[in-house]
């Protein structure tokens, strides 16, 4: 699917919650779209759990919540001005 910048945070020391976070930068709305809904799709295929999707309708910043695993899809100024890089210390 072509995203772009694609990082995994280990998060397990940090969160209860969950224990790692991706973040992948898509190009255009319809990329990040595109791309959580391949996330979606590859999970249920492992027969894995998808417990929430947020922001799949504009498109900017999709976040998609599987339980251990959270991922994060954005475009390239939501990605700048959030730094979740930063937040969660990679």
């Amino acid at each position: 699917m072509k995203g772009q910048d694609i990082v995994t945070i280990d998060t397990s020391s940090k969160s209860n919650f969950f224990d790692k976070v991706i973040v992948v930068t898509g190009m255009s709305n319809r990329q990040t779209r595109a791309l959580a809904k391949s996330v979606i799709e590859k999970v249920k295929e492992n027969n894995e759990k998808v417990i929430g999707v947020e922001g799949l309708e504009t498109g900017e910043w999709v976040l998609i919540d599987c339980g251990d695993i959270i991922c994060h899809v954005m475009l390239p100024p939501v990605r700048g001005y959030y730094k979740l890089e930063e937040l969660w210390g990679s």
